[in-house]
């Protein structure tokens, strides 16, 4: 009996079933919305590694796979590595300004925080 399914292979939601309700869940976790916005200003494809974000493993391993469930990220294997891109044609075409809006308002956010964080220094 063969299988045609592969560990290597991800499930991702098709352009028509990613969900608005799903892609602002994504969206609204800090760890989460840091990733999107390091692959929107990268705009390539990044390993997992790339990132390096103040949480375990496993909890990376979660974001990544709310992410991908979600439609915001597509992930592929390339060899050993796991390689992340943003979904944004897909997004942009459900969604229109959706991510721009987003991202804008969290650079904002990290403006306005990095502001505070000098003023207390």
């Amino acid at each position: 009996m063969t299988t045609t399914s592969s560990p290597r292979v991800l499930e991702h939601p098709e352009r028509d079933e990613i969900r608005l309700e799903d892609v602002l869940h994504a969206l609204a976790d800090a760890v989460r919305l840091r990733i999107v916005r390091d692959m929107a200003r990268e705009d390539t494809e990044l390993s997992c590694s790339y990132f390096d974000l103040p949480v375990t493993k496993s909890t990376t391993t979660h974001h990544f796979r709310v992410l991908r469930e979600s439609g915001v990220v597509r992930q592929v294997y390339r060899g050993t590595a796991k390689l992340n891109v943003l979904r944004r044609g897909d997004l942009d075409a459900l969604f229109p300004g959706l991510l721009d809006t987003v991202l804008a308002a969290a650079e904002s956010q990290a403006g306005r925080d990095g502001a505070a964080g000098d003023a207390t220094a």
